[in-house]
């Protein structure tokens, strides 16, 4: 996904392989990054391109014209299983494939109008009625979409236009008495009960109380660090000759403190499950629904009423504007290498449109400096160990020949703020010398044949005089002119991104929509640069949460963190995910460094079972056993004994299980599903200590299939035991912990079980308070719970009298 697919990644490490040993040294070897691009790309052969052009061919991205109906019926097909939002979905995919000011086009609109009509989306229901409309909906069926459209417009309140688009059908039906009337005169009988249901909304008052959000109001950035861009004045940027710059804490911060919000200077969608041609065996129209098919391709909103792109079928947006704005930035440029894009992979994609952006902030000239071989170090920073630790507005001090002189830091501008720009992209360290040699020789090859293509589509355009034409890609004549220089540059951007990328995630809901419990998980949506929130270092135990909003980073305190401490994030490797030898593996391979983080020196020394959330216990007192390849109870009045490989033998037919239960429970089988739940139960307490992963995974399955048969109460006690086991692994003020919260309280919910419910709801609001702030999803509903009980009549006691 970041990097190239699987077939051009063997074909060049095969190149590579076969490469003269000199050659290979003579790349390995290289001083600079302009070396390294060079002496590469003059190793790409005309076959090495013919056979990246079959690859990039597998993907379809053009406008290919039998689709849109072949979507519409597959999406009429979604329509009857009242599959509304799967409907819009396959529509909107017909509409990406078809031309504008078409019948195909008009008929996918008006299709999607009416899914979204049935979604509750109303406004955005009508303006796919104007698009229909707007592109030639068919004459004959013009009084049916008008009729969706007064529906609409009443249904919102907007009772003068609906009159008005009534008074229209009206004067339809009239010249056209062929016309059933039976759907108008229905309308007429239900505009009255419409208008009084409307009115009653009017008074309904706000769910969200204003106290809340007042106390909350200190966590967005009202105080603009005038250091450094997209940060709170809490914070303050350091450097230091080992670990290089970093974030502190200018006074002591709160959990929940908003530290850092900054939209990614670039992202880029990832494109989920998109198959070449080659490998779909059904047809070569995917009903596969991915991530490029429910956000924007440009602020990454989610969407079920995607805005195409004219000139390709992959590029979606939330909006015209999105639409526009990214044509103008880089769009205009990749339209045409979409195939080519998806081949290369994410990284590639983002290198070159960094580079793209680079234009507009008139960074040519950093980009060639990449010719001087005084501007290729990797290692910015300066090697004074005497460097003072705090170096306030961009400037540091270090001593030279007995005098202190000012060292800027890296990636400031002349008046010494850091911001979200291509100058603090580009001092990002790229960290040539760590990555290897047939690691760079293949990014180097593939940036090597985007150039190269990207030089063929401007000839193409310049000499066909087609640069006006919005549907062609042209690429700038001085984009190409240096495309050396920018080809260095793209490289350069690939290698930083290994440390510096950084994955955007989004909570989505799984499962059945017939499920009382949301269960819900953490999906990664887009890759994005984020300069500042780039200047945090790691920690296997972080002091912050990230969360995003689109494409936007918050970085949020989620501890006490005191003045002068530092502020902590974590790369991925985390103490409640995996061991500590996975842990400094991973970071090792990834990111260059050895952790010596509090967590990972704790962890080193310790000599235990390992993580109680994976530990084994003894059947006959249920202590935990230790051990490596033989494991013995470690209660020191039982013998009990058992090897490891049986153990874990053990845990695997569990899971096997376990999977067969959760199939009979996704197919609404909950009997079946029950039964083998707690055949798994009694099993897993034979050898599993009660914190077991697998014992709370149990635990929560139980509780979605008694909430499923309504039985409330049993569903409430097994969803509290996989609670105990969250807040082992995770801590009780974890997200992990809020999301089990938010779970349980709208089982107390549903069960009436007020008491419960709204405790249950302070303890979920107060831990999602913290990580995501007052205005994400699950709080929403959280305070829509609790209104809803709270304005509950109160249980008689008795007959009024």
């Amino acid at each position: 996904m970041d990097l190239p697919v699987d077939e051009w990644k063997s074909y060049l490490l095969e190149k590579w392989s076969l490469l003269p040993i000199s050659v290979r040294l003579a790349i390995s070897t290289a001083k600079t990054l302009s070396d390294v691009f060079l002496l590469s790309s003059s190793l790409l052969q005309p076959e090495d391109e013919i056979f990246l052009k079959r690859l990039s061919r597998g993907y379809l991205v053009g406008k290919d014209p039998g689709a849109p109906l072949f979507y519409r019926e597959e999406g009429n097909k979604k329509f009857q299983e009242k599959d509304y939002a799967g409907a819009a979905v396959l529509y909107s995919k017909g509409v990406s494939h078809s031309k504008p000011n078409t019948e195909d086009i008009s008929l996918c609109y008006a299709n999607r109008s009416a899914a979204l009509f049935h979604l509750g989306q109303y406004e955005t229901c009508l303006k796919d009625i104007i698009k229909a409309q707007t592109h030639g909906y068919p004459e004959r069926l013009q009084p049916k979409i008008m009729l969706r459209k007064a529906e609409c417009l009443v249904t919102m309140g907007r009772l003068q236009e609906a009159s008005q688009t009534i008074s229209d059908l009206e004067s339809n039906f009239t010249a056209k008495p062929a016309l059933a009337d039976s759907p108008f005169q229905s309308l007429q009988r239900n505009l009255h009960h419409l208008k009084m249901k409307i009115q009653e909304k009017k008074n309904l008052t706000e769910t969200f109380p204003a106290a809340l959000a007042k106390a909350f109001e200190d966590m967005d950035l009202r105080e603009e660090n005038e250091q450094i861009s997209s940060a709170s004045s809490s914070v303050t940027l350091c450097t230091d000759p080992l670990k290089g710059r970093y974030l502190i804490a200018t006074k002591d911060i709160l959990p929940g403190e908003l530290l850092v919000k900054e939209a990614a200077f670039v992202s880029v969608l990832n494109p989920g499950e998109v198959q070449p041609l080659h490998q779909a065996l059904d047809s070569k129209w995917s009903t596969r629904v991915t991530n490029g098919d429910l956000y924007c391709h440009q602020c990454l909103k989610h969407t079920l009423a995607t805005v195409p792109c004219d000139g390709c079928s992959y590029a979606k947006y939330c909006s015209q504007e999105c639409m526009q704005q990214a044509w103008e930035l880089y769009h205009r440029i990749e339209c045409s290498l979409g195939g080519l894009l998806l081949t290369l992979g994410v990284f590639c994609h983002i290198a070159l449109r960094l580079t793209l952006l680079a234009r507009f902030e008139d960074a040519g000239e950093i980009i060639r400096k990449l010719c001087d071989e005084t501007s290729h170090k990797d290692i910015y920073l300066p090697e004074s160990k005497n460097m003072v630790k705090t170096l306030n507005y961009g400037q540091g001090e270090s001593e030279e020949n007995g005098n202190i002189v000012q060292t800027p830091i890296p990636g400031c501008d002349v008046n010494g703020k850091y911001e979200n720009n291509y100058y603090a992209v580009f001092n990002l360290l790229p960290h040539t010398e760590n990555h290897s040699p047939e690691h760079k020789f293949l990014c180097a090859l593939s940036v090597s044949a985007l150039c190269r293509q990207l030089e063929a589509a401007s000839l193409q355009a310049l000499t066909t005089n087609l640069e006006s034409s919005k549907l062609k890609a042209a690429v700038t004549p001085e984009f190409c002119s240096d495309l050396d220089i920018w080809g260095v540059a793209m490289l350069r951007h690939m290698l930083q991104l290994q440390c510096n990328a950084q994955a955007i995630t989004t909570i989505q809901h799984i499962g059945s929509k017939e499920n009382i419990i949301t269960d819900s998980r953490q999906v990664r949506l887009a890759t994005g640069i984020f300069p500042v929130v780039s200047l945090l270092n790691h920690s296997c135990s972080p002091n912050t949460s990230v969360s995003f909003i689109s494409n936007v980073a918050t970085i949020r305190a989620s501890q006490q963190i005191g003045k002068g401490q530092e502020i902590l994030h974590c790369y991925g490797p985390h103490e409640s995910r995996m061991g500590v030898a996975e842990r400094q593996q991973k970071l090792r391979s990834q990111y260059f460094f050895d952790c010596n983080c509090p967590a990972c020196q704790t962890e080193a020394h310790r000599v235990a079972a390992g993580p109680r959330w994976e530990a084994f216990c003894c059947n006959s007192c249920r202590a935990p056993m230790q051990g490596d390849d033989v494991l013995s109870c470690g209660n020191r009045s039982c013998t009990e004994s058992m090897s490891r490989d049986h153990l874990v033998s053990r845990l695997q037919n569990l899971q096997q299980q376990v999977d067969m239960a959760q199939k009979l429970l996704r197919n609404g089988k909950l009997e079946p599903a029950i039964r083998r739940l707690l055949g798994c139960r009694h099993d897993a307490e034979s050898f599993l200590s009660a914190e077991h992963t697998m014992v709370g995974e149990i635990e929560d399955d139980l509780a979605q299939a008694y909430a499923a048969l309504g039985d409330w109460q049993k569903s409430a006690t097994h969803l509290q035991r996989s609670l105990q086991v969250v807040e082992v692994r995770h801590g009780p003020c974890s997200v992990e912990m809020g999301h089990e919260l938010f779970k349980l309280a709208q089982i107390f919910f549903s069960g009436f079980a007020i008491s419960e419910a709204l405790n249950t709801i302070e303890k979920a609001e107060k831990v999602l308070l913290v990580h995501y702030g007052p205005w994400h999803d699950d709080i929403q509903e959280l305070q829509k719970m609790k209104s809803c009980l709270l304005d509950l009549p109160p249980i008689p006691v008795g007959p009024s009298m």
